[in-house]
This record gives C-alpha cells, structure tokens and sequence, in this order.
C-alpha cells in the first residue's frame, strides 16, 4: 500500500500545475495516502470490531482514490493509458480490502 501511495505522490508531481489538476491531485493525493494509514491504524485495532470498522475506512478510501483518477482522465489531465496501471491497482486494492472486510465479519 505504500507503493501504491509513492506511485500516486509522483504522479501528482507531474500534473500540470492548472486549477483543475491542483484540486483533483490534491483530493487523490489525500485519499491515496490515507489507504496504507488507515491499513496500519485497522492492524492496531483494539478489537475485532475496531479492525472490521477501521477496514471499512480502508475500503472506502481505496474507491475514493478510483474516482479520483477517473476524473483526471474525463477531466482530460492525464490520459487513460498514463494512468492504466494505477488505476488497475486502486481498483484491486479496493477488491482486496472489501473481501478482507466481509471474510473479518463472517469470522466474528
């Protein structure tokens, strides 16, 4: 999850520096980050229910970091082929954490 939110760190350097890709960077640059924080944060949960609900946060993050990167593409920053892998990768991380999530609850 690191690498993931390095990879997103050096693609938000490398927008063009207009209104429009300041604010979409800024809003991915936040909810990429956040993903392996609140990943470490769910693995200290204090409780099955703390880790289930901090997950939840994983998840949730994850999705926002997609939606993010679709609009640098239907904004036209960046285009869909500059951004395939990482996109793939947001994607699978959101899959990932979401059948983490229901397996945690169904082991309650």
């Amino acid at each position: 999850m690191q690498q993931f939110a390095l990879r997103v760190i050096r693609l938000v350097e490398s927008l063009p520096k207009t209104r429009t890709a300041n604010v979409i960077g800024n809003q991915l640059l936040d909810s990429a980050t956040s993903v392996g924080a609140n990943y470490r944060a769910a693995c200290r949960g204090r409780s099955k229910a703390d880790f289930i609900s901090k997950l939840g946060i994983v998840e949730e993050e994850a999705d926002e970091s997609v939606y993010w990167l679709e609009m640098l593409i239907a904004a036209k920053v960046v285009k869909l082929n500059a951004v395939a892998e990482l996109l793939k990768e947001a994607n699978e991380l959101t899959a990932i954490v979401a059948a983490s999530r229901k397996t945690a609850k169904a082991n309650r």
